[in-house]
């Protein structure tokens, strides 16, 4: 159940980032507006029927939200932006290096533990970075505008991974003592407010598609939301995770059907390296969680 609710979930949100790619360059915050204002469309929905509304704002920390809907709309903001100028294939595969970067972060700016193993993974993964970005990175030998589309995808893409890294961070802390449709609920408020905050700063008239089309990446982001959350609450997170690496699948048949995308063997080969550093961080953090619950239990209470 875990993993169908996990790949259905993965489904959608590669459809959502193909129906953005489909839109074209708009300003980003007119992009995160519609995908953040119409997620919550469904997510109202659904606590309706748990009856669940009444609590769903409920929240002892407005300023960890206030934190974390900033960051999140720069993410956003970012990888829209990526998603907009390269392959779809590449932009999702890229935003693949996020879980590296939060080892990263987790290490540097909370004290966490981080042992040899998993400092070799995030090694390896940024090298599977630089291949994907090889090509664009080697336009910048050649004197080649910084306006390039493709240099500017592939450098939105690598800052909207770093943000969406303190992004989970800074969720960490608030699952501590928040409920996860409280999260969800104030960080689509939150996105929408700030992102409606950019109209005054151009925001491009669009066509009845468009807005078709912006609405039906909202909905269906604040759906697949939901069934990411479901997911991780039939199954623990080191078995759904890795299911979220079968996007690449999705997105290379994707890519290439509707945008005429092939993938480069700078993709595939880079992507192939990331995927497996991101397993390996997933099972030794598996790992080391279930050395922890050993130690707890062996432990004699203290006293």
């Amino acid at each position: 159940m875990a993993i169908s609710l996990k790949v259905i979930s993965v489904v959608l949100f590669v459809v959502m980032s193909a129906l953005i790619k489909g839109v074209g360059a708009l300003p980003a915050g007119q992009v995160v507006f519609f995908r953040s204002f119409f997620a919550m469309v469904p997510i109202f929905l659904f606590l309706g029927w748990k009856r669940e509304l009444g609590m769903a704002f409920a929240t002892k920390r407005p300023l960890g939200h206030l934190a974390r809907g900033f960051i999140g709309v720069c993410s956003m903001s970012l990888m829209f932006t990526a998603l907009a100028r390269l392959p779809l294939a590449d932009a999702i595969t890229l935003n693949y290096a996020q879980p590296l970067m939060v080892v990263v972060f987790s290490s540097l700016f909370l004290g966490e533990p981080v042992r040899l193993y998993r400092w070799g993974a995030v090694v390896i993964g940024f090298v599977g970075v630089i291949i994907i970005s090889w090509p664009e990175l080697t336009l910048l030998r050649s004197g080649v505008s910084m306006e390039d589309p493709q240099l500017v995808g592939v450098m939105a893409a690598l800052a909207g991974t770093m943000t969406s890294a303190v992004a989970a961070i800074l969720v960490r802390h608030l699952v501590a003592s928040e409920r996860t449709t409280t999260i969800v609920l104030w960080f689509s408020l939150m996105a929408s407010v700030i992102s409606l905050g950019t109209y005054p700063f151009g925001w491009e008239a669009i066509s009845a598609l468009q807005i078709i089309m912006l609405v039906a990446c909202g909905v269906f982001g604040g759906i697949a939301q939901l069934f990411m959350t479901a997911a991780y609450r039939h199954a623990e997170i080191s078995v759904v995770a890795p299911f979220e690496y079968t996007s690449i699948i999705l997105a290379i048949i994707i890519g290439y059907v509707v945008f005429s995308d092939l993938p480069s063997i700078y993709m595939l080969a880079g992507g192939a390296i990331v995927v497996a550093a991101g397993l390996f961080i997933i099972f030794r953090e598996h790992q080391l969680g279930l050395n922890r619950v050993s130690v707890r239990k062996l432990t004699p209470p203290q006293g």
